[in-house]
């Protein structure tokens, strides 16, 4: 062997620990969402979600990336302090810790971060595809279509109960409630149910007897709570069981309802449909994502959670199952070609059976991943899946009549205004 090939080889062989270090760094995944305020029932669950798939993906060795084996960590920061504070901890969770992939609610106090994350072309997921614009081509709603989905209930309820006819709506006024009350709207018009009141309040200042008696004034037969927080949606059940509310009641959620059940009465919790199963349903056993497991996930959730299970306990960590494949058939954690392998050939599965990318007529751009989703009521004491409806099919028929109503409480994209990142930037920096 020669002395020119000593040193190469040993120029070579130095170099190796180095790289395989740097190579098999831990991937980070950013969380900037609400855990605390009123939002907190919309972040820290699904956290704990995410804290467990990342366990399962590291007793595993991590994730596979160009044939190496990483392990990987969650950076969490919360989004629930106003639309500066959350740019600042996007730079702190981008700039000093590199994380790949940021999942967010979405919402208000996410513009500016929004707008920065976009610039940095940083991968980012929101649960509120109304978030979703031209003007942020690397964000994308993978888990859920809130509040389309809310589409498949009314559909469920109109062919179920048909003599159900008469539906009074309530609201929070802000960038959750208002596209879920035009989509209610928009669902009650193509299912041909009448709409005989409406109440909007501000959730700091509710008064929930009030907003109950209100609604329950116009002789409904179905009481919509829409897309109201958790603990709205369970102050305003109890409130309608009070007053002797014998009709049928439609919501979002119903995360409470174990404990709803306990303080009101079975067969009036047997009218209540909404959208979010747990994840023992027999009807989840043939599905493929948590490693094909959802029910040893809703168990592992459960047992470390106790009574914690929530509609986004499984969300944010739907998307990581979604974005891990895509990771290692790209092998690469850049966003161009991770983004790629999301989208390629357009279709894909989520968490209840294949999806298509879509939301250019309404969003602007097809970034929203929208497939099936369940209808759940509650029998014998235990939320059961009634059907699976297609929010894609009532979408592609039905568009117009939603985007009339979304633009009537002006949450379509281009009537939102857009964020001055660089005066926030500039400001953040002289202090």
């Amino acid at each position: 062997m020669s002395a020119a090939s000593l040193a190469q080889r040993l120029a070579v062989s130095g170099s190796l620990p180095r790289l395989s270090v740097q190579m098999r760094a831990a991937v980070r995944i950013g969380m900037l969402v609400p855990m605390t305020g009123p939002e907190e029932f919309w972040g820290r669950p699904g956290l704990k979600g995410c804290q467990i798939w990342v366990d399962w993906i590291n007793e595993r060795g991590g994730m596979m990336i160009g044939g190496r084996r990483h392990l990987v960590e969650l950076v969490a920061e919360d989004s629930a302090h106003g639309e500066e504070a959350t740019l600042e901890a996007a730079r702190r969770m981008v700039e000093t810790q590199n994380v790949r992939l940021m999942l967010t609610l979405g919402g208000p106090n996410m513009g500016l971060a929004f707008a920065y994350l976009m610039e940095k072309k940083v991968l980012t997921a929101t649960l509120l595809p109304s978030d979703l614009s031209p003007d942020h081509p690397t964000l994308i709603a993978p888990a859920e279509v809130h509040p389309f989905f809310n589409v498949t209930g009314v559909e469920w309820l109109a062919r179920a109960h048909p003599d159900a006819r008469r539906i009074t709506l309530c609201s929070q006024q802000d960038p959750l409630g208002l596209p879920s009350l035009a989509t209610y709207r928009a669902a009650c018009r193509v299912a041909d149910r009448d709409v005989v009141a409406e109440v909007l309040y501000d959730d700091d200042t509710a008064d929930i007897d009030a907003i109950v008696a209100e609604m329950m004034a116009s002789d409904p037969d179905v009481l919509c709570w829409c897309s109201s927080p958790p603990p709205t949606i369970d102050a305003m059940t109890r409130a309608a069981y009070r007053a002797g509310f014998k009709g049928r009641i439609l919501a979002c959620t119903c995360d409470t309802y174990r404990d709803l059940l306990e303080s009101t009465a079975p067969e009036f919790m047997e009218r209540f449909t909404f959208q979010f199963p747990d994840f023992d349903d027999p009807a989840l056993d043939d599905a493929e994502f948590f490693f094909r497991q959802p029910k040893a996930f809703f168990q592992t959730y459960t047992q470390r959670f106790p009574n914690e299970w929530s509609a986004v306990s499984w969300e944010y960590a739907s998307i990581l199952d979604i974005w891990h494949e895509a990771v290692e058939t790209a092998a690469s954690l850049s966003t161009s070609p991770v983004l790629a392998a999301l989208k390629r050939g357009r279709h894909m599965p989520h968490a209840f059976g294949m999806a298509k990318w879509w939301g250019d007529d309404v969003y602007g751009i097809d970034n929203a991943l929208v497939g099936d989703w369940p209808v759940v009521s509650i029998k014998g004491g235990k939320a059961v899946i009634e059907e699976f409806g297609s929010v894609l099919d009532w979408l592609e028929t039905h568009k117009d009549i939603l985007i009339e109503e979304l633009g009537n409480v002006g949450q379509l994209w281009h009537q939102r205004g857009k964020p001055d990142l660089v005066s926030a930037l500039a400001s953040a920096d002289e202090q």
